[in-house]
């Protein structure tokens, strides 16, 4: 289907949107932390994502696509660094706005720590595949650092990140061809280790940890600042 891509963008995008004004969350007034996070973000993960398409550890299906690329990445990649983080932000947020019980607050220190080990462990055993052990490695020291600084945030933000995995196992099942003829995007079965839930590397969930962890700690620290 032509645009696929950017029709999965506007899906992601609008329904956290039209909420983003609910009068509990009111997320709107979150926009101001909200966006330099993930403009800061962004310029990391695009970085990144140029660099593995340039080598061909991924690359974009032209037929699924409107064919504008900005340095060599589809705009529809682009605009995946906004919409996708905005919308898990928001579930995030409204995670802090309704919940009067924290359920993974005894939880989540050692899920994480056990975690990152097997992280750790799985990029070293990987080294000679790109995305496994860059992926593996940079979360692991991404969730250590945070459980070192004691985030508060950090049980809600995992919550949050396990309901995003709903969505996520949609929307990137479309992009991995889960429920389309071919895939938008396609993956260098070298660089990975082949294990798929459906048709999602499993590098992909890592991915989005990573990617997710990083906004709210930027996020969270924006807003910290602005209290001062």
């Amino acid at each position: 289907m032509d645009k696929l891509y950017l029709y999965l963008n506007l899906f992601t995008f609008s329904l956290p949107f039209v909420l983003s004004f609910d009068k509990k969350v009111a997320f709107f007034k979150s926009w101001k932390h909200l966006f330099p996070a993930i403009g800061l973000m962004a310029v990391v993960f695009i970085g990144w994502d140029a660099l593995f398409n340039h080598y061909n550890v991924w690359s974009f299906n032209d037929e699924y696509l409107i064919g504008f690329r900005v340095l060599g990445l589809p705009i529809e990649e682009w605009m995946f660094f906004i919409v996708v983080p905005y919308a898990c932000v928001f579930i995030y947020a409204c995670l802090q706005a309704y919940l009067k019980i924290d359920p993974l607050q005894k939880i989540h220190r050692p899920f994480l720590l056990a975690l990152s080990f097997v992280l750790l462990v799985v990029a070293a055993w990987n080294y000679d595949r790109i995305y496994t052990s860059i992926t593996f490695f940079a979360t692991a020291i991404l969730v250590l650092y945070n459980l070192r600084q004691r985030r508060p945030w950090l049980s809600i933000f995992l919550l949050s990140y396990f309901i995003t995995l709903i969505p996520f196992l949609i929307v990137n099942g479309i992009l991995t061809g889960s429920y389309i003829e071919g895939q938008v995007v396609w993956y260098n079965p070298a660089q990975i280790l082949n294990l798929r839930v459906f048709t999602i590397p499993i590098e992909d969930s890592i991915y989005n940890l990573m990617m997710l962890l990083m906004t709210v700690q930027l996020y969270e620290g924006f807003k910290a600042r602005n209290l001062k």
